[in-house]
């Protein structure tokens, strides 16, 4: 008879087995889509423009995440690199909302504070949101280069993105597991190739 301790235990155990398959099959995959976005970041960098990201409820965490790695530092002390999250400003938000719509949150945002070749980094684990889909369409229309960090099959967001990171594989926590693992792993890069080695410039 299953006791309540096996059933936990097999529960973790298969939780940190499919997180570790989904992430192995997301690089199996798309390995080489990940060297371009990093290079399309550091290029960004380098050249003083900036990332805006953005997305909702977990992925609205990830975005803040990752613009927190970039504005104060990742793993080792450099100046400080231009990103915003576009979920921070409660104010800008709320009023947005109120005044037009949920689905113009990051549309706005994107008109307001988008310059051309600045980087539109929308994170949505169906690829449907409709608010990221509409600050693309915003972000298309400025300029802006365009990226998305998807699951599933990565909805409508997929095809209308310059650069699509798609986790394919596993249900919504692994998929998102897996999408912060990607966020850590570009910061990573982008420290490594502006900061850590510059003869790589």
């Amino acid at each position: 008879m299953l006791t309540r301790r096996d059933s936990i235990l097999k529960r973790i155990d298969a939780a940190f087995q499919e997180s570790a398959e989904v992430k192995l099959d997301f690089v199996k995959k798309h390995r080489e889509k990940l060297y371009v976005v990093a290079e399309v970041l550091v290029e960004t960098f380098r050249s003083g423009r900036k990332i805006l990201a953005f997305g909702n409820g977990g992925s609205s965490c990830d975005a803040q995440h990752f613009v927190g790695e970039f504005v104060n530092r990742f793993m080792k002390d450099r100046r400080p690199l231009p990103a915003i999250a576009l979920t921070a400003d409660s104010s800008i938000l709320t009023s947005c909302a109120n005044d037009y719509s949920y689905e113009d949150v990051f549309a706005r945002q994107i008109h307001a504070l988008g310059g051309s070749r600045d980087v539109a980094f929308g994170i949505s684990t169906s690829g449907n949101s409709k608010n990221v889909l509409l600050a693309m369409g915003a972000a298309k229309e400025k300029g802006l280069l365009t990226v998305g960090l998807t699951g599933y099959d990565g909805g409508k967001l997929g095809p209308l993105v310059d650069y699509h990171l798609n986790v394919g594989l596993g249900k919504t926590p692994r998929i998102q597991e897996t999408h912060i693992v990607i966020i850590h792993l570009l910061c990573e890069i982008v420290d490594h190739v502006l900061f850590e080695h510059p003869f790589l410039n």
